[in-house]
C-alpha cells in the first residue's frame, strides 16, 4: 500500500506515462510512499478503480490528456463516490487551460497546471504533513488570474535541477513499450494550432547527464527511443552531440524518432545523418500546409523551397524514414489549396503523410479565427473541426475518410509497390500507364478510391488487411482497368512484406509455386514493423512480372 498513487490512462499499452515518471523521480523522500500505476482507456473503469483503491492512498494524482479525459472523468466520479476522503489531484495539458467548464475539474479536489515535476511533491508534503511549503503552493495559485484556490499553477522548474526519470523504465518497458526521452523542452515558434505556441523559449537539460542516462538505457537493452523535443534540430550543437552519441554506439535494431524543423538542415547535421543505416532514423516533419498565406495567418514561419530541398535530400541521399504532417481545416485553406499541398508533398516522396484534422486544443490561439473563418469545432475530445467558411461539414467528413483510408493503405506500408498504380489513368496497358507523378493528382486519384471504398464498405476502420487487398485489387482491375497480372504482382509482394504466408483469394490464380515457397526475411536493421514494410525489395515471383 502507498500513501500516494500516480496514475493515468494511456491510449494503448505500448505508450509509457513519461510525465508521471518525472513526477515520481522528483518525489524525494516521498518516493517510497508513491506508487505509479498505468492503465489504458480500453480498461473498464471499475477495474481501474479497484487497482487504485487496493493501495489505500490518501492522494491520487492523475495525468489528463485529450485522449483520456472522458474516461478519467468517469474514474474520478466513481472514486469520489466510493472514497470521498481521498484527495484527487489533476495535471496535464488537458486541464491546464479553460478549466471553468470542465466536468473533471469540478469533480476533482485540485488541479496543478504547467510543469509539475517539483510542484506535485511539494503539494503532497503539505497535504500529508502540513509543512510550511504550502506557501509555495499558495504563491503558485496567486499567479493565475482566477479566484478558485483549487487551481494551482506550478512555477517553471529549472531543468538542470530535475532528477531524470529514465531509471524508472522497467525491463518490461524496455522490452515491449515506447521509450520516451527529451533533451529539451519548449518551442521557439508560435503556430496557433499547437500548445507549444504557449511555451517559454526552449530550455535544455544537462547534455552530459542526459547522454549518461541514454547510455544506461542502451546497456539495459533499449533500442527504440522516441524524442519528444519539439525542435530537435534547433540547437545544432546538441543535435550533433546526440546523433554522434548514438552513431558511435549503433547496434542492429536501433531506432531513433525525432521531430524536426523542416527548413533547417545544415551540413553539420547532414554529415552525421548520412552515416546511419537505413531504418535507424525517423524524422517527423511538420509541413502542415504549403499555403504561404495560411502560414502567415496562423503565425507559422516556413521556407517552402528549403523544405522541398531538405525532403528531397533526405529521400535521395539517406535511409531516414520520413513521416510528414498535413492539417485539414486550417483557416484560409480551401479544398483546392489542400489538394495542391498534398500533391506537392506526395511528389517529394515521404514514406508516410499523416493527414490530420485540425483540433482546437484548449488554450491555443487558433480560437481567434473562429469568427472571421466561421470555425466550428466539436465540443468533445479531440475537438476536431466540423466545418469552416471554406469547408462545409460534408467536405470535412470526406477528408476525414480520406485520412483514414490513406493511413490504412499508404502509411501502413502494406501497399508500397501497389500505391503508384492508383495514380495512373484507367484503360491502358502497363507501358502506356507509366506516368510521372508530376503529371497526375495523387489527391484526386486517391479521393476517387476513397469514394468507391466507402460506398462499398460504409466504414473506415475495422477492415481486415486481406479484405482491403481484395478491394484494392477489384478497384484497380475493374475500375482502373489495369491487367490483373500487373496488379497481382506488386500486391503479392506487398502482402508478403509483413511476413504473411496466407494467400488472398484474388491473388491465388497468379501465384507461382516459387512464390508460394518464397518468404521474405525480416530486415533486422529496418526499424519497427511499420517502418520496415516501407523498405521495398525486388522480387519476381508472380506471373506477369519482368
Amino acid at each position: 500500500m502507498s500513501q500516494i498513487v500516480l496514475a493515468t490512462l494511456n491510449a494503448r499499452y505500448a505508450h509509457c506515462a513519461f510525465g508521471l515518471r518525472y513526477l515520481l523521480a522528483n518525489m524525494g523522500d516521498l518516493q517510497s510512499e508513491t506508487t505509479l500505476l498505468e492503465f489504458t482507456i480500453q480498461q473498464p473503469t471499475l477495474e481501474v478503480l479497484d487497482v487504485i483503491l487496493e493501495q489505500n492512498p490518501q492522494i491520487v494524482g492523475l495525468g489528463i490528456y485529450i485522449w483520456n479525459v472522458d474516461e478519467t472523468a468517469r474514474l474520478v466520479a466513481d472514486l469520489k463516490r466510493v472514497r470521498p476522503d481521498i484527495v484527487v489531484v489533476l495535471g496535464g495539458p488537458e486541464v491546464s487551460f479553460e478549466t471553468d467548464d470542465q466536468e473533471i475539474v469540478r469533480l476533482a479536489d485540485y488541479v496543478i497546471s504547467g510543469e509539475a515535476d517539483l510542484e506535485f511533491a511539494r503539494f503532497c508534503r503539505h497535504q500529508l504533513n502540513g509543512e510550511a511549503e504550502i506557501s509555495d503552493v499558495a504563491h503558485s495559485a496567486a499567479q493565475i488570474p482566477i479566484s478558485n484556490s483549487r487551481l494551482l499553477a506550478a512555477p517553471l522548474p529549472i531543468l538542470t535541477q530535475l532528477a531524470l526519470p529514465y531509471d524508472l523504465y522497467t525491463n518490461d518497458d524496455i522490452a515491449h513499450r515506447v521509450i520516451y526521452v527529451e533533451a529539451s523542452r519548449g518551442c521557439p515558434f508560435t503556430c496557433e494550432f499547437c500548445l507549444s505556441a504557449l511555451d517559454i523559449p526552449v530550455r535544455q537539460f544537462s547534455l552530459e547527464l542526459f547522454l549518461d542516462a541514454m547510455d544506461s538505457l542502451l546497456q539495459r537493452g533499449a533500442r527504440q527511443f522516441k524524442f519528444v523535443d519539439r525542435t530537435f534540430n534547433l540547437n545544432l550543437r546538441v543535435g550533433r552531440a546526440i546523433l554522434q552519441f548514438f552513431l558511435e554506439r549503433y547496434q542492429a535494431g536501433l531506432f531513433l524518432h525525432f521531430e524536426m524543423i523542416p527548413d533547417r538542415l545544415p551540413e553539420s547535421l547532414k554529415e552525421l545523418i548520412v552515416q546511419f543505416p537505413a531504418g535507424a532514423l525517423q524524422f517527423e516533419v511538420g509541413i502542415q500546409t504549403f499555403n504561404e498565406q495560411v502560414c502567415e495567418l496562423i503565425s507559422r514561419h516556413q521556407e517552402n523551397d528549403v523544405v522541398e530541398q531538405n525532403l528531397g535530400w533526405l529521400r535521395n541521399h539517406t535511409g531516414v524514414h520520413v513521416h510528414a504532417d498535413l492539417i485539414v481545416g486550417l483557416p484560409g485553406e480551401d479544398l483546392e489549396s489542400f489538394a495542391a499541398g498534398f500533391d506537392r508533398l506526395v511528389r517529394l516522396g515521404p514514406h508516410e503523410i499523416q493527414v490530420g484534422i485540425l483540433k482546437r486544443l484548449r488554450g491555443t490561439p487558433i480560437s481567434r479565427h473562429d469568427g472571421k473563418w466561421q470555425m466550428i469545432y466539436s465540443p468533445h475530445p479531440p475537438y476536431e473541426i466540423l466545418s469552416n467558411k471554406l469547408l462545409d461539414f460534408s467536405t470535412v467528413q470526406e477528408l476525414r475518410r480520406f485520412a483514414k483510408y490513406w493511413d490504412a493503405i499508404a502509411n501502413s506500408g502494406n501497399f508500397v509497390e501497389t500505391l503508384p498504380l492508383l495514380w495512373a489513368p484507367a484503360c491502358g496497358s502497363r507501358s502506356e500507364n507509366q506516368m510521372k507523378i508530376s503529371e497526375v493528382s495523387a489527391f484526386a486519384e486517391f479521393r476517387r478510391l476513397v469514394a468507391w471504398l466507402f460506398d462499398r464498405e460504409r466504414k473506415t476502420h475495422g477492415i481486415p488487411l486481406n479484405r482491403l487487398v481484395e478491394l484494392v485489387f477489384e478497384y484497380l482491375t475493374e475500375v482502373k482497368r489495369w491487367p490483373a497480372s500487373d496488379v497481382a504482382a506488386p500486391l503479392w509482394r506487398d502482402y508478403q512484406r509483413g511476413g504473411r504466408s496466407d494467400k488472398p483469394h484474388c491473388l491465388r490464380p497468379f501465384i507461382t509455386p516459387e512464390a508460394e515457397s518464397a518468404r521474405r526475411t525480416k530486415n533486422a536493421e529496418a526499424g519497427p514493423k511499420r517502418q520496415a514494410r516501407h523498405a521495398v525489395e525486388k522480387q519476381t515471383t508472380v506471373h506477369g512480372t519482368d
